[in-house]
């Protein structure tokens, strides 16, 4: 038997039941203005043509990953900062000093939610069709020696704006099966693990080949960067979601009385240029390429959990007031928005995030602006941010210094919820490339932020420019914001082991008694 419930997205378009889905749908499409057909671009020409809407007619290039290239990406720390000076996240815009968080939630967080819209990740439209999810099944598993119960979930966007287009959100949830009270949950970005007796676990196996390279991966990969850090996440020394022989995550949160679900990013929306006039982007778009302030895929694949949220909100098993979200390299970036941008999620593990995530656009060490500003990795950003990376243009050139927001105003975003900020080593795969010491910097001049909203923050000076992140396997654990570097690879598999208990704390749960 499948379980139908309706929850809603954005503003409803049609309300179809489930008897008339097919029939009403096609009405409503009928009496439509018939569409134009749906773009069929590739990466290259979606991206010339936002730059020909935007007045670009150079780039800068990115960086190489490859040390012995003579492109390659600066590691040199004496260089590392051309623009020092991030933006002041407690000044407004009109020079006034942040001085309550009344001040916070009314000016200035509202006009740094602005800029990032605007400029960075883009809006999400008012008008996105609502999300039906449906359980598709329900079984019996196990998580290491714990008895689980399985729902393996989708959600369907209604497409009756665009049928040609069609989206189907792949989420499962598991949660312990004699769990005496609802459960707090980490909602993991990967890969979904669908089909019977996988229970959602990443790095299962699968007959679906759009996801059978494991925990979201996209079929392409950009071509700038090291290989480790190019991944979608979860490779490294600690291997799929454990590490240094801990358990795998899943089973740790099992273990510890909490569930897991798992949301697949790439069912929300492609993660490469060509899939924006498909996905849900392209369902908002029916089928037309984005406008400069359009979202791009990280902000698509946060709206993608949010919406696995609402469902979550709907489920007796999970205390929704105790939901996560935890991802790994792009799927860290991803995990780091959904938290900023909704305030339901009560905590976040970001996981070796780099630009685009927790580290600072201004920093030039690794990934640069200009990585994300080519036709490899452009589509995860807004359309405008490529204006950052012009070199000419009918506006001149920008660089990033130029952006209003940096990456420690997306991380006070989160204030004052829990937020875990995750670093392996480049010894083990982690490649400088993330720019660790960035995304410290980042993390401090977060602080005041936390502080000014009654949380603890990494305990350090508000000097951003001269601490140094602490040695390897040090834990930066006293505070709603947290700092750990673990000593395994592109992964945060070491780190469950303690952010797990931090969480507890903070949330105030203790493990239930469940039975084995």
């Amino acid at each position: 038997m499948r379980f139908w419930r309706s929850i809603s997205g954005g503003c409803s378009l049609i309300v179809c039941g489930l008897a008339l889905h097919s029939t009403t749908c096609s009405i409503k499409a009928a009496d439509a203005p018939a569409n134009p057909p749906p773009k069929n671009w590739t990466a290259q020409q979606d991206h010339q043509n936002m730059m020909d809407q935007l007045g670009i007619k150079a780039l800068r290039p990115g960086p190489s990953g490859n040390e012995t290239a003579p492109n390659h990406a600066n590691y040199d720390e004496s260089k590392a900062n051309p623009y020092p000076d991030l933006p002041d996240v407690l000044t407004t815009k009109d020079g006034r000093k942040v001085t309550t968080p009344d001040m916070w939630w009314k000016i200035r967080r509202p006009e740094i939610v602005e800029d990032f819209d605007r400029e960075v990740l883009g809006r999400v439209p008012k008008d996105v069709p609502k999300v039906t999810w449906t359980v598709t099944s329900t079984t019996e598993g196990t998580s290491g020696t714990h008895a689980t119960i399985v729902k393996q979930l989708v959600g369907h966007v209604d497409n009756s704006i665009c049928p040609e287009i069609n989206v189907d959100i792949q989420m499962t949830l598991t949660t312990p099966k004699e769990a005496k009270a609802p459960v707090p949950v980490m909602m993991m970005f990967g890969f979904g693990g669908f089909g019977p007796g996988r229970g959602g676990a990443r790095g299962g196996t699968t007959t679906n080949p759009a996801f059978a390279r494991g925990r979201g991966f996209p079929t392409t990969a950009p071509t700038t960067g090291p290989a480790g850090a190019r991944r979608g996440g979860g490779f490294g020394a600690g291997g799929f979601g454990g590490g240094n022989g801990d358990p795998p995550a899943q089973q740790q949160l099992i273990a510890d009385g909490w569930g897991y679900a798992t949301i697949v990013p790439n069912s929300v929306q492609a993660d490469n240029g060509a899939g924006l006039t498909k996905g849900t982007i392209g369902l908002c778009n029916k089928g037309q390429p984005r406008k400069p302030d359009d979202w791009g895929a990280l902000r698509a694949w946060a709206w993608g959990a949010s919406r696995g949220l609402d469902y979550l909100e709907t489920d007796k098993a999970v205390d929704a007031k105790k939901v996560g979200i935890e991802g790994v390299s792009r799927y860290g970036k991803a995990a780091l928005i959904t938290m900023a941008y909704d305030q339901r999620f009560a905590l976040v593990l970001v996981g070796s995030s780099g630009e685009g995530g927790a580290k600072l656009h201004r920093r030039n060490w690794g990934e640069a602006v200009e990585s994300l500003t080519g036709s490899g990795e452009y589509h995860w950003m807004a359309g405008n941010f490529l204006k950052y990376g012009a070199s000419e243009a009918t506006f001149g050139s920008k660089t990033p210094n130029d952006l209003p927001v940096d990456a420690h105003e997306l991380i006070a975003m989160c204030a004052p919820r829990l937020t875990f900020i995750s670093y392996g080593v480049p010894e083990r795969g982690d490649a400088k490339w993330l720019d660790h010491q960035g995304s410290y910097m980042a993390a401090v001049a977060a602080g005041p932020v936390f502080r000014l909203l009654g949380a603890k923050d990494l305990g350090t000076s508000d000097d951003y420019k001269t601490e140094k992140m602490p040695g390897v396997n040090v834990s930066k654990l006293d505070g709603q914001l947290a700092w750990r570097q673990h000593d395994g690879g592109h992964t945060d598999g070491p780190n469950w082991k303690y952010f797990i208990p931090w969480a507890d704390k903070f949330l105030g749960h203790a493990p239930a008694s469940i039975s084995k």
